[in-house]
């Protein structure tokens, strides 16, 4: 998560960018977490929600966050 500078780390951008251009299918998508990330997909969702919630990384990816941000209300409401 974030280094004790305040900033993103390698791996919190390696995640955003995975979530930029994952496969749509959630099968694919779940495979691909666990071989191109090494997390279960339980542990990889809840890293990308404590991000959605970063100002670091809205400030980074903030088209991709916003979006997410918009898709996690949706389905929250």
């Amino acid at each position: 998560m974030l280094n004790i500078l305040g900033m993103l780390s390698d791996a919190d951008l390696t995640l955003l960018d995975f979530e930029a251009t994952a496969p749509r299918s959630v099968g694919a998508k779940e495979d691909a977490i666990r071989s191109d990330l090494g997390l279960s997909p339980i542990r990889y969702y809840q890293r990308l929600n404590v991000l959605l919630d970063s100002s670091e990384a809205l400030a980074m990816r903030p088209q991709l966050v916003r979006r997410l941000q918009r898709l996690r209300d949706r389905s929250a409401g």
